[in-house]
């Protein structure tokens, strides 16, 4: 355990906020809640620090919570809670802080930025041609998810939005006493209006909030971030590469999941689909008439003292507007033509009047905008003109600003997928082949038979659904939501619904059966005879599970190999799409194993790729933690196989991370910037680092692997009374209590691992501080297949300082490994009743916990967990302490729970602490 601040000086800043924020945040509770209340939590506070260096035993602190009232248990984890959010404002701030010191001192620019990834390309004299050829297609698509554990509310982002704001003034401003004590005063406010505003929701929320909740990153940060971002790279690349022409299209569109991911949800319907492509629209295009409405106000330009072009004339002249005070301000009646013409366009796509549409009367006869591509055309009229006046500066502010929005956005904001299960697929393709008499019993076929049958579909306009049909409710709703998607596709452009997504894909059926469903809606069109289908939507496997990662690259190679697949893929540019899962992998094979077999998957996809002349982009459905795929992007994204990442990548962003990353501009600048700097990294340079050693290199993994999942297994999958165990002594049962989402914590209703979702899987593991799926098998592993071998240790000690991807698996463990704590882990195997079920399965966690933090230290030669982190290191140090009461009271309140006090205030209490937990660990689901 550390005892000393790693880094003390350079953390002395960030220390000082602490206090003063704790300071505030003490004076509040002990005003509001009263002076035994703050005793209490300030005795909590002071034990636990005593517990980290070793001056009292764990037990004491718990005693101070053993059989606490509810009434005064709930203020002191509130108290505790609100530190963490603090504290992440606090750490956040000190990070910018940090790299303001690294720029103003003249270091050269740190890895995982833009600056430095140029820097790198610069260095490697790379050929135009080549790099004009893997940027042909290049993509970088943050795909924001209705998986949250994100849980605080709206209100307290906004709250916390203010506190950050003013930290950052009362830093970087030099005030006079007054003016300091004024800023106080209004962080002191702010604190309190976050101490009087609920921390959980009382009501779970329903798919439409999440969708909100999704958007409101869009106002946050992404509608403006972006679309600077995308013409900066532009720029530096072309810059570098002239003749190349490269990017033409924006890099960075995002996607969203919220709405159209019904696999295990039965929330999710055609009407969802609606709301979230046509709220997603909405909110694209009042962004857009904003910026009209502030243009029209500022181009005041008069024709008597400026040239107008003719252009600019003709729009000007097409605008409807007759005003006589403004016909020699040719640039607004322009303006407002444009803006007449968007309003038509909104009441034509939408269902609500956007935020500053004009009338129906003020729109009147004026052509809507079919594309957004027209309406780009028109704004560049305007820029052209204000170019040739010599008002290049007018143009590159609020103009360039929307025609680089519009350009990036449309007029749908982002790609919403598709995704359903491939069981419900093969449910509803048999009972539409038996309704419109093409076979009875379509289950009932080999597999062969299956691709059969469905590619007689695929090849033949004649629909399977006629009129007066009557289907299961299953069916009738799985074919209301495709109806919707190709509805919002009409509506909103082809980029409105791009992907649909099978989950437990493991056959070429699974594919084909997806693609019939969109056939049915008409996205998906045969063609007449001698023309290819096209699709606007592409069908995209999702394996999952490890064996069916092993066999992925065999399923792609098979479905291509069906004709009228692989036309399709033909009339889509030869480009294939397929996802890998992290959660289920990892939940079926343990940490070390589904990393290694998403790997080893990855290299065999390519390889099928080269072979079948597809143009591959991989979709990787990465959690927030690093037991689902989490850990830091810039690493993971580098640590892909070479030719995985050729321009393009998507990858989803879940839980709490959604908001680290995007809550806010500065940040969401950052984190974009790593995503684009490693995927231009990843496709333009060989990063792997193994030269002629990989293939040795590869047969270490898939030997360790196999010995990670047996250990892994053993535990998870054959140990009896394991899942006892885990639902016993985590809150895993309380979790589905707790209102962060739509979906149910199950996919089914059964008491099997297999069944449970990933989310609360990870989650109660988080919250129980033992962090399972992040490490478990691992060390296991390492020791069986080094022994005393010192030539294997000096084997994994060498793939680690030179692959980055075996050194950033074990980076990613080590971190996660630092947040867990086998101590507070003992208190809640203490909710097991079994004596010998928990002296079985927590000895065999502890044994193996043991064994991989040795194996760790001894092959990185590292003397602590996070040697390689230093900033992880200071988080733990600072804050960790403050984590040590949540984690008691809520084991005092489980086992009052489920001793039986069901009072709703005992149920509210755990999952208040839950809050601060997943607060404070930052990626706890």
């Amino acid at each position: 355990m550390t005892t000393v601040d790693p880094g003390l000086p350079a953390t002395e800043p960030l220390r000082e906020d602490i206090r003063f924020l704790g300071g505030i945040l003490g004076d509040i509770v002990r005003d509001h809640e009263g002076p035994e209340i703050f005793d209490l939590v300030e005795r909590a506070r002071v034990e636990s620090f005593r517990v980290r260096r070793s001056e009292i035993d764990r037990s004491e602190l718990a005693d101070l919570f053993a059989g606490i009232d509810i009434a005064r248990a709930v203020p002191v984890i509130r108290a505790f809670s609100h530190f963490s959010l603090l504290a992440n404002l606090a750490e956040d701030i000190h990070r910018e802080r940090r790299r303001m010191v690294h720029v103003r001192a003249g270091e050269p620019p740190q890895d995982s930025s833009l600056a430095a990834t140029y820097a790198k390309l610069d260095a490697a004299d790379l050929d135009a041609d080549r790099v004009a050829d893997l940027l042909r297609d290049a993509l970088v698509a943050p795909v924001i998810t209705a998986h949250p554990t994100e849980t605080r509310r709206r209100s307290i982002f906004e709250t916390q939005s203010r506190i950050t704001e003013l930290m950052r003034f009362r830093e970087r401003t030099e005030l006079d006493p007054a003016e300091a004590g004024e800023t106080e005063v209004g962080i002191h406010r702010q604190i309190l209006t976050l101490w009087q505003t609920a921390l959980i929701r009382l009501s779970r929320l329903r798919i439409q909030d999440e969708i909100d909740v999704g958007l409101r990153y869009y106002d946050m940060s992404l509608f403006d971030v972006i679309p600077t971002i995308d013409a900066r790279v532009r720029d530096e690349l072309r810059r570098r590469w002239p003749e190349a022409n490269l990017v033409p299209r924006p890099v960075l569109r995002p996607g969203s999941w919220i709405g159209g991911d019904r696999d295990g949800n039965p929330n999710v319907t055609a009407e969802v689909v609606r709301t979230a492509t046509g709220r997603a629209a909405t909110v694209a295009i009042e962004k857009y008439l904003g910026h009209l409405a502030e243009l029209e106000r500022e181009l005041s330009m008069s024709a008597r003292l400026v040239d107008v072009d003719d252009d600019l004339q003709r729009l000007a002249d097409a605008s409807g507007d007759d005003s006589a005070y403004r016909a020699d301000e040719p640039f607004r009646r322009a303006v407002r033509g444009l803006r007449r013409r968007l309003s038509g366009t909104a009441a034509r796509v939408l269902d609500t009047v956007p935020t500053g549409a004009l009338s129906p009367a003020q729109v009147g006869d004026a052509e809507p905008y079919e594309r957004p591509q027209e309406l780009v055309a028109d704004l560049d009229v305007l820029d052209r003109a204000l170019r040739a006046i010599g008002d290049d500066s007018i143009a590159d502010d609020r103009l360039a600003t929307l025609r680089r929005a519009v350009d990036t956005f449309g007029f749908h904001l982002s790609g919403l997928d598709l995704r359903q299960n491939s069981e419900v697929h093969e449910s509803v393709v048999a009972e539409l082949l038996a309704w419109a008499g093409v076979h009875a019993d379509y289950a009932s076929l080999s597999e062969d038979e299956r691709v059969a049958v469905l590619s007689a579909e695929l090849e033949t306009r004649r629909p399977l659904v006629g009129a007066r049909a009557e289907f299961s409710e299953q069916t009738a709703k799985e074919l209301a939501i495709v109806t919707a998607a190709a509805e919002a596709v009409r509506r909103h452009g082809p980029e409105a619904v791009p992907n649909y997504i099978i989950s437990m894909c493991t056959s070429v059926s699974d594919m084909l059966e997806a693609a019939v469903l969109l056939k049915e809606a008409g996205i998906l069109d045969p063609g007449a005879p001698g023309e290819g289908p096209t699709s606007s939507v592409g069908v995209v496997p999702l394996f999952e599970t490890i064996d069916d990662l092993r066999q992925g690259a065999a399923t792609i190679r098979a479905t291509l190999d069906v004709p009228v697949y692989r036309a399709l893929v033909e009339g889509r540019g030869m480009h294939q799409e397929v996802m890998l899962g992290y959660s289920d992998s990892n939940k079926d094979g343990g940490y070390l194993t589904a990393n290694w077999a998403l790997y080893r998957a990855e290299l065999d996809l390519i390889e099928a790729a080269r072979e079948t002349g597809i143009r591959l982009r991989l979709f990787h459905g990465r959690g927030g933690t690093v037991g689902r795929g989490g850990g830091p992007s810039y690493d993971a994204i580098l640590a892909q196989p070479h030719g995985a990442v050729t321009g393009s990548l998507r990858l989803t962003e879940q839980g709490e991370v959604i908001a680290a990353k995007y809550a806010e501009p500065k940040s969401a600048r950052r984190n974009l910037e790593t995503l684009l700097a490693a995927t231009l990294e990843s496709t333009l340079l060989d990063v792997e680092g193994l030269g002629d050693g990989a293939e040795a290199a590869y047969a270490v993994l898939d030997d360790l692997a196999d010995r990670a999942r047996a250990a892994y297994g053993a535990l998870v999958h054959e140990t009896p009374g394991f899942v006892d165990y885990f639902r016993l002594s985590t809150p895993v049962a309380e979790i589905g209590e707790l209102n962060i989402g739509s979906r149910p914590a199950s996919r089914k209703p059964t008491n099997s691992v297999y069944d449970l979702r990933a989310i609360p899987w990870v989650m109660s593991w988080s919250q129980s501080r033992v962090m399972l799926p992040g490490w478990y098998g691992v060390g296991s592993a390492f020791e069986s297949w080094v022994g005393d071998d010192e030539e294997r240790l000096a084997t994994l000690t060498d793939l680690y300082r030179r692959w980055p991807f075996f050194r950033t698996v074990l980076s990613n463990m080590a971190q996660v490994m630092a947040k867990s704590d086998l101590g507070l882990a003992a208190r809640y195997s203490e909710l097991v009743p079994d004596e010998e079920l928990r002296r079985t399965v927590f000895g065999m966690i502890s044994d193996e916990h043991a064994r991989t933090v040795s194996w760790y230290l001894r092959i990185t030669g590292h003397d602590g967990l996070l040697d390689d982190n230093p900033a992880l290191a200071r988080s733990v140090f600072n804050r960790f302490p403050y984590l040590e009461p949540l984690n008691h009271l809520q084991v005092e309140l489980l086992r009052q729970l489920r001793a039986g006090d069901d009072r709703e205030q005992v149920k509210r209490g755990i999952l208040l602490t839950m809050n601060g937990l997943a607060t404070a660990l930052r990626n706890s689901g």
